[in-house]
C-alpha cells in the first residue's frame, strides 16, 4: 500500500484510527455510551479536529443504530423525547457549519472542556437545574440545541444531556437510548450539512467503511464482555484515558495560540 491514503491521511494514521474506533466501540458496548467521546479526542491527538469528526461520521451512525435496537422498547423513548432529538439535529447544523467555515483548532479547548465536565459530573449531582421539570419543553429545547451545537463542533454531547437527565429522573436504559437517538439525529444532520458544503462525499465514505467495521467489531466485543468484566474496570480505564487526553488537548490549544 502507498504511504498516503485517501483524503491525504497517511496509512499509519488510518490504521491508528481503526484501532481507536475499535477501542471506542468496546467502551460503548460495555457502558452503553461513550463511542464519540472516546474516539474523537483520541483521533484529535494525531489528526485535525475536522478530519477526526469526518472519519467518525458513519461509524457513529452504525454504532448508534445498533445500540438503539439492542436496548428494546425504544419506541417509547422516541415518542417521549423526539423533540430533544429534533433540537439536537437543528443545533448540529449550526455547529457543523461553524466547523466547516471556521478554523477548527480553537475547538480543541471546547473539546477539552466538555471532557473535563464529564469527568466531574459526580460533583454536579444534587445541583441540576431545578427548573427543568417545571419548564420541560424549554429544557428540551435549550439542552437539545446546546448538545447539537457541541456535537457539530467537537462530536461530544453526552455531558450536557446527563446534566438534563439528572433532573428528569429516567431509568438508565431510557437515558442511554435517548442519548443514542439524539446522537443519531445530530450525526444525520451533520452528514447532510457536510455533503451540502462538499466536505463529505464518496471518497470520505470509502475511507469510513472499514472504520465502520472496526467500530462495530469493538461494539460486539464490548457487549460480549459487558457481564464478564466489572463495568467499573472500564470506567476507571476510560476516565484515566480521558484525563490524559484532556491535558494533551489543552497543551495543543496553547501551542496553537502561541503560533
Amino acid at each position: 500500500m502507498s504511504g498516503t491514503g485517501a483524503l491525504g491521511i497517511p496509512e499509519p494514521d488510518l490504521w491508528a484510527a481503526a484501532a481507536v474506533l475499535a477501542f471506542a466501540g468496546t467502551v460503548h458496548g460495555t457502558l452503553g455510551l461513550g463511542f464519540p467521546m472516546t474516539a474523537t479526542p483520541l483521533l484529535a491527538l494525531f489528526l485535525d479536529l475536522r478530519t477526526a469528526i469526518l472519519l467518525t461520521l458513519l461509524p457513529t451512525v452504525a454504532v448508534n443504530i445498533a445500540s438503539i435496537l439492542r436496548g428494546g422498547r425504544w419506541r417509547r423513548s422516541l415518542g417521549r423525547y423526539w423533540p430533544l432529538a429534533a433540537y439536537t439535529g437543528a443545533g448540529s447544523v449550526l455547529g457543523t457549519s461553524l466547523l466547516v467555515y471556521t478554523d477548527p483548532e480553537p475547538y480543541r479547548l471546547w473539546l477539552a472542556a466538555i471532557i473535563l465536565l464529564y469527568l466531574n459530573l459526580d460533583r454536579l449531582r444534587g445541583h441540576a437545574p431545578r427548573w427543568v421539570r417545571r419548564r420541560r419543553r424549554l429544557a428540551l429545547a435549550g439542552f437539545g440545541l446546546a448538545a447539537g451545537l457541541s456535537v457539530g463542533t467537537v462530536n461530544v454531547m453526552v455531558p450536557l444531556l446527563i446534566i438534563l437527565f439528572l433532573e428528569l429522573d429516567e431509568p438508565p436504559r431510557v437515558m442511554v437510548q435517548v442519548f443514542n437517538l439524539c446522537f443519531l439525529a445530530g450525526k444525520l444532520a451533520q452528514i447532510g450539512t457536510f455533503m451540502g458544503a462538499d466536505v463529505f462525499g464518496a471518497a470520505a465514505a470509502r475511507v469510513s467503511l472499514p472504520l465502520v467495521v472496526a467500530g462495530l467489531t469493538g461494539l460486539a466485543l464490548g457487549m460480549a464482555l459487558h457481564d464478564r468484566i466489572p463495568t467499573q474496570t472500564y470506567r476507571r480505564l476510560l476516565r484515566g484515558v480521558l484525563w490524559l487526553v484532556a491535558g494533551i488537548l489543552l497543551v495543543q490549544f496553547l501551542a496553537w495560540v502561541r503560533t
